[in-house]
């Protein structure tokens, strides 16, 4: 039982108060070591995803398509142009076509006036029990027949929706608004050399009673002339030499296509990886030149109390200044990262050092070994030889031919296992890294020392306590003597 002061008149909770304040600064400091370990993670966790972001950009770094991109222009790109891949050939073709590649479709000849909702019954429509139609199999490389079931319940759409769930290549559905039956294939192309592509069987009532009794149109192949040779495709592109032709319209005459390197999409995939590279190194560089404020300690609770949240802020920034500085995972990885592009790759080609194609490591050492880039050295080097700018970048070799950007890729990864073994990664458990354990102490210690104060303040109480109580006892006989004296008078 606690007693405050009610017989010495001392404010008890105040001096109890004051006592802990001075007992708990080693509490404060460990509260503190631990708020510095934590901003250390996440700044390490911080560093670990810019890495990361760089990382996942050197897979198009060692694609081809990154150094021989190529760019196709037409003379009537209003009806041919084409697509190609690093592997297409520089140079021009001549395309005429005479025929785009068409579907086949059949239409109601008259209008339908019916709610297509409604049964076949109640339209008064007989079509039979079931369809039977054949269309050409691919694979079978022939026709093949299929068949439609219809039931009392079925309504018009839903027979027509029967057409659509298997891979029949035709398409149906009513239109309400010409009021007529469309049946069409769902690719181009001329597959029934001898007839029609979708061929009901004679006499079907769904063809007759629907007005499908026109001819079919369409089905028909492209029709062209490659450098003067008459081609055909089923659809509108074809792919030649590693190069897709897409048909939109019949040309006019023949329609020049010329190859050639797309310099600036190179030019533009190199630089936006190097100004990536040269974000993530500012910012490891920037960890390592931060002023320390030793004298900014993290704040508790209770001196929070006392600032506004601007002043917490201003006082958490210079805390957190320098939190990193020194630290060798950082160094040690510039250092690697900046090494990485000095080496000499013997490609076996033209080039065999990064200066060659224009790109170089600032010489101002404050800037970390940031790429410093002659653009018009890039592109010559793009221009004139992609291949062997691909060989200096991506050979992935693990001798002397081993390209730059797999030499950075392994300093990158060896950095980042640094940084992870340092401070982990979202669902590592602190037990699993070196400042998780440092913090998982603290936690132990900070949780006995709160046991300790617990009883020293429990210790502080009965003292107290005992002092009030001898006091009253005292008060209690001073009382009882002077009424004695009182009393004989």
């Amino acid at each position: 039982m606690r007693i405050g002061g009610l017989a010495t008149g001392m404010d008890i909770d105040a001096l109890v108060e004051k006592l802990m304040s001075a007992e708990r600064i080693p509490l404060d400091k460990m509260s503190q070591d631990k708020t510095t370990l934590e901003w250390q993670r996440d700044s390490f966790r911080d560093m670990n995803l810019k890495l990361s972001e760089l990382d996942k950009m050197m897979l198009d770094m060692k694609m081809s398509k990154t150094y021989n991109s190529k760019t196709i222009s037409s003379s009537q790109e209003g009806a041919v142009t084409a697509t190609g891949s690093s592997s297409s050939s520089n140079g021009t073709y001549e395309i005429a076509v005479t025929q785009l590649a068409s579907s086949a479709i059949n239409v109601s000849q008259e209008e339908l006036d019916i709610d297509p909702n409604k049964t076949l019954k109640e339209l008064g429509i007989d079509i039979g029990s079931e369809i039977k139609f054949s269309t050409y199999d691919i694979e079978e490389e022939k026709m093949v027949e299929h068949t439609v079931q219809v039931t009392d319940s079925d309504t018009l759409n839903s027979v027509l929706s029967k057409f659509n769930k298997e891979d029949k290549n035709v398409r149906a559905f009513y239109d309400p608004q010409s009021k007529k039956v469309f049946l069409e294939t769902t690719r181009t192309g001329n597959y029934n050399k001898d007839g029609a592509e979708i061929v009901f069987e004679n006499n079907s009532p769904f063809v007759k009673n629907l007005k499908l009794t026109g001819k079919e149109v369409g089905g028909t192949d492209a029709e062209f002339h490659y450098n003067g040779i008459e081609m055909t495709s089923k659809d509108n592109s074809y792919k030649l030499n590693d190069i897709t032709f897409q048909f939109k319209a019949v040309t006019d005459g023949d329609a020049t296509l010329t190859v050639t390197n797309d310099v600036e999409a190179s030019f533009e995939s190199i630089m936006k990886f190097v100004d990536k590279y040269n974000e993530v190194i500012e910012t490891l560089n920037e960890s390592q030149r931060e002023e320390k404020f030793r004298d900014f300690k993290p704040l508790t609770d209770a001196e929070k109390k006392g600032m506004s949240d601007k002043e917490i802020e201003l006082w958490e920034e210079r805390a957190k200044s320098g939190i990193l500085k020194g630290e060798s995972a950082i160094s040690n990885g510039l250092f690697s990262m900046r090494q990485s592009w000095y080496a000499q790759v013997e490609t076996g080609g033209e080039f065999t050092s990064l200066t060659q194609i224009g790109i170089k490591t600032s010489a101002n050492y404050m800037d970390g070994g940031k790429l410093i880039v002659d653009e018009d050295a890039l592109r010559n080097a793009l221009q004139q030889n992609p291949d062997d700018v691909q060989k200096l970048f991506s050979s992935s070799k693990k001798d002397e031919s081993r390209g730059l950007v797999n030499r950075l890729e392994d300093s990158i990864k060896s950095t980042m296992d640094q940084i992870r073994n340092r401070a982990g990664n979202g669902t590592d458990t602190l037990e699993n890294y070196t400042l998780g354990k440092r913090m998982k102490d603290l936690n132990n210690r900070i949780s006995s020392f709160e046991d300790r104060l617990t009883q020293v303040e429990t210790r502080y109480w009965n003292q107290f306590t005992a002092m009030e109580k001898a006091i009253s006892r005292m008060n209690q006989q001073s009382e009882q003597l002077f009424s004695q004296f009182g009393g004989g008078m």
